[in-house]
This record gives C-alpha cells, sequence and structure tokens, in this order.
C-alpha cells in the first residue's frame, strides 16, 4: 500500500477553491492493487477537487485505453475507456461509505486517498462483455471464430422449416405423461 501513497491528497493545506491533479495510470497500478483482468494499460485520470468549507467535491474523469483480451475469441485488443466519478466528502462522527456518492470521514481527518475511487471507476467503465471490433465489422480472422461458426447451429436445417416436424428423442417422455 506505499505504492498509493502517490494518490494521497492532504487536503488539509489546500486553500478554499478548486485544485487539479493528473494521475498516469499504468497496468502497476493495478498489479498493485491484485487485479490482473488488462494486458496493459494507458489511462489518464483527472481529478478536479475542490475544497469548500464544510465539505469536498472530488469529480474523476478517466479517458485512455486498455489492452483486453476478447471474450469470444481470447485475441487481444485495445478497448477505449472514458467515465466520470463525482464523489463528496463531509465531515461527521466515524467514517462511512455505504453511499457510493457520499463518503463520510472523522472530523480529524487530514488526507484522502483517492486509489480506490480510480480503481473503482476504471473497473466499473469495463462493459460487461469485451467483444474485438474486428468481430463486429466482420475483418478477424482467427481459428477460433471459424471454429465457433463451424460449430453453431444451422439456421436453414429443414427440420426447423418444418412446422409439423417432431423430435423423436421426446417421445419417450410424452408416453410418461399419458400413462397415468
Amino acid at each position: 500500500m506505499k505504492k498509493m501513497k502517490a494518490y494521497s491528497i492532504s487536503f488539509s493545506g489546500l486553500k478554499i477553491g478548486k485544485h487539479h491533479f493528473d494521475y498516469q495510470i499504468d497496468n502497476t497500478f493495478f498489479q498493485d492493487l491484485d487485479y490482473n483482468e488488462f494486458n496493459a494499460a494507458n489511462l489518464l485520470v483527472e481529478l478536479v477537487f475542490e475544497k469548500k468549507t464544510t465539505l469536498m467535491e472530488l469529480e474523476f474523469s478517466v479517458n485512455g485505453h486498455v489492452n483486453v483480451n476478447c471474450d469470444l475469441t481470447n485475441e487481444p485488443f485495445e478497448l477505449p475507456l472514458e467515465d466520470q466519478l463525482k464523489l463528496v466528502v463531509k465531515f461527521g462522527e466515524e467514517y462511512n461509505d455505504d453511499n457510493e456518492e457520499i463518503l463520510i470521514i472523522p472530523h480529524g481527518e487530514y488526507e484522502i486517498n483517492a486509489a480506490q475511487y480510480i480503481y473503482e471507476m476504471i473497473v466499473l467503465a469495463m462493459p460487461l462483455k469485451k467483444v474485438h471490433p474486428g468481430i463486429e465489422d466482420g475483418t478477424l480472422k482467427s481459428d477460433i471464430l471459424d471454429k465457433l461458426e463451424e460449430l453453431s447451429p444451422s439456421k436453414n436445417t429443414d427440420n426447423e422449416n418444418n412446422d409439423d416436424y417432431k423430435d423423436p428423442r421426446w417421445d419417450s417422455l410424452k408416453k410418461l405423461l399419458t400413462d397415468k
């Protein structure tokens, strides 16, 4: 966690107003947090830290790309990422991060570590299904893609086009329903 010290912001010495912080995120950031889903990462995180008299507002924005493997073919590709996160930091009796948009820290705190929020913003910006752009436009040539196409059920079989077709595998099961 010593490496995450670079993401600590000591707000006790900052003047009231907006302050800008930029972080260049690469794969070592994710390795320090034991997250190994990216082959490589090249992201720029911009943080606008606005200190007010009773609270602080943090606006994170990320822009860049990560190298990930396609969920269908396992081919690596560059996935562009862009996202934003807003966080309000208030002071209270004890630490509370139950609300995803509001963080309550004890009155005596003097710094906040932004690493966890940067990590969460980037990981949550990832799509559920990572598909190589070559699959969508049909330009990717892959052995795995050819095998998937070969093993996919054909859509133009005579059995599926015939509405009266009955699968003989179900006949013995249908007898059980009528043999009461």
